[in-house]
């Protein structure tokens, strides 16, 4: 058989067996899975020797790999997490995304480029890469804990402002001097993009939002796992095709508002995980298709222009995001969190280099250094994060004004002083403000008994205090926040959020203070379970566990009814 008459395997295959051999090697180096799938692409493209894939089939696959990645990013969208941490996400990633592109815009500018495509670039180099962000924060168990909600939430604002600009740019590409923009009256196309966008918006909203979640339970009833993952990938391809074609919508937003809508429903866990390893398959054609366009003689024939990106991307904006949150008075371990969670980008910065190729705002050069940067700042991520701690205590060693940002008063870190004695001596100090916290504090509150919140949301105690709550902000693994709750006079700790790093510091520092003192605990893992229980840490309450007492309870409450009691007792005399 001929080389070349089956081009569309020939790509899959090739593209999938480079990408796992690559991807092998950049976990063995501790390096993320990403950077190997994008040199795999850079092998396999036409600017290195040897076998070439089909770079138009290649296109194609990758359009499908950005709609399952946007389709995963609006499936993963919460609004409640977002809103927790508005207060510090949304003015940070708004401030972040006008420096950024200034700053990239700028070096542009300094080479002489167009302004279109300066502002493309800029902008590409703005916004971090999802994915990357998500699993870094996974690997060093801190995406539940405040400053990974905040660093995500940065991101979601972030991405949506990608969204936006995704839209924009094509109606604006004249009026930025693109090559291929069209003709006709920039004020009407602009206009009718608007209007298509938001007739797109308000029909997922008021239609979809209503019919797919029905659509996916009823599916949901044939029982079968196969018509389930297909109803998924049906709706979020659909979608994304039905927007493109009716509403004038890039693939992205139709993907992004149908994971959106599925949301709603109570499958939408079932959805991501059933959808999962294909977002995943083709992500990865995604990122060989990106690592196919890039072409590695810019590395040699414009090495300082290269080493200028990634000093924008690593430093530049990592640096600008972390003097935002040290304004906005959120300490410093936040600020380097923020900061190195921004120190790289990826999907969106490819999607929108693609657009502004296919646009004619953007030169090919110019998409080479944005892949260059991102390959290059996508490996550096892990040596990053490593230095947050190492950095931390650095700073606060040598800068006594560093110190005093770290130590100076914070409304929320103590209580007031003129909290009632009730919730000083005998309370109950609840660790956690989540689901499972709302519900114990509402108990507490039936039953008047009195309790301190401890809670690392500073958003959140406030708005505790607001209600009349007494809550203190901070780390409950800390023995400041913890004396703060007046724990050496408290009757009882109940930690209300699964902590596994922190729990046995948080039972520790408590007997410490308070050796009488009663410790309750919660946690998913059957190991950690085990593990507490041998050691004698508290009374620990795991979630299957605790589910199936509470099911057999009702049981055996529902057999122990009057009707069927008496039942009973007239068989026995019988």
């Amino acid at each position: 058989m001929p080389e070349h008459s089956v081009p569309l395997i020939a790509t899959i295959a090739t593209a999938f067996g480079l990408a796992l051999v690559f991807g092998i090697v950049a976990a063995r180096l501790k390096l993320p899975a990403l950077v190997g799938y994008l040199l795999a692409g850079v092998v396999i493209g036409p600017f290195t020797p040897g076998y070439v894939a089909d770079v138009k089939l290649a296109g194609e696959l990758a359009e499908i790999g950005v709609m399952l990645l946007m389709f995963g990013v609006g499936l993963h969208f919460s609004l409640e997490d977002l809103l927790r941490v508005r207060r510090i996400a949304v003015p940070g990633a708004v401030l972040q995304i006008a420096v950024a592109p200034l700053m990239g815009a700028g070096m542009a500018w300094m080479w002489g480029w167009e302004p279109g495509g300066a502002l493309v670039f800029g902008l590409a180099l703005s916004v971090a890469s999802t994915v990357v962000l998500l699993r870094a924060l996974e690997a060093r168990g801190v995406l539940a804990s405040m400053n990974g909600q905040i660093a995500v939430g940065w991101l979601i604002v972030e991405d949506l402002a990608m969204v936006l600009v995704l839209v924009l740019l094509p109606p604006l590409a004249r009026l930025m001097g693109a090559a291929q923009s069209g003709d006709g009256d920039l004020v009407l196309i602009l206009l009718m993009t608007v209007l298509k966008v938001s007739a797109f918006i308000a029909f997922m909203l008021i239609v979809g939002r209503r019919a797919f979640p029905k659509l996916l339970w009823l599916v949901a009833q044939t029982g079968s796992r196969e018509l389930f993952t297909l109803c998924v990938v049906a709706v979020a391809l659909g979608i994304a095709f039905a927007a493109a074609k009716l509403f004038g919508v890039s693939f992205a937003l139709g993907a992004f508002f149908a994971g959106m809508v599925m949301r709603e429903s109570e499958f939408s866990h079932r959805a991501a995980t059933e959808s999962l390893p294909l977002q995943e398959a083709f992500a990865v054609l995604f990122f060989v298709s990106v690592g196919m366009l890039f072409d590695p003689r810019i590395l040699v024939d414009e090495p300082l222009q290269v080493l200028g990106v990634v000093t924008i991307i690593v430093f530049g904006k990592s640096l600008a995001a972390a003097g935002l949150v040290l304004v906005m008075r959120y300490p410093l371990s936040t600020a380097l969190t923020v900061s190195a969670s921004l120190a790289q980008i990826g999907e969106f910065s490819f999607i929108l280099a693609t657009l502004g190729v296919s646009l004619g705002l953007l030169s090919v050069s110019g998409q080479s250094l944005i892949v260059a940067g991102a390959l290059i700042s996508i490996a550096l991520n892990p040596l990053v994060f490593a230095g947050v701690e190492p950095a931390r205590r650095w700073i606060l060693a040598r800068s006594e004004k560093a110190r005093r940002l770290e130590c100076r008063d914070d409304p929320y870190a103590e209580l007031p002083m003129s909290t009632e004695r009730k919730y000083l001596d005998g309370q109950v100090v609840l660790v956690g403000y989540g689901r499972v916290g709302q519900r114990i504090a509402g108990v507490l509150d039936d039953a008047g008994i009195p309790y301190v919140v401890a809670e690392q949301n500073r958003e959140l105690v406030e708005d505790l205090r607001r209600q009349g709550k007494v809550a203190v902000s901070g780390n409950a693994s800390e023995p400041a926040v913890l004396i703060q709750a007046h724990i050496a006079n408290a009757a009882m700790l109940v930690v209300a959020t699964p902590d596994p790093l922190n729990v046995r510091q948080m039972a520790t520092t408590a007997r410490a203070l308070n050796p009488g003192i009663e410790v309750v605990l919660r946690t998913h893992s059957d190991d950690e379970l085990n593990l507490l229980r041998e050691q004698s840490v508290g009374v620990v309450f795991h979630g299957e566990e605790e589910l199936a007492k509470g099911m057999s309870r009702h049981v055996l409450e529902r057999f122990r009814a009057p009707g069927k009691a008496a039942g009973a007792d007239q068989g026995a005399g019988q």
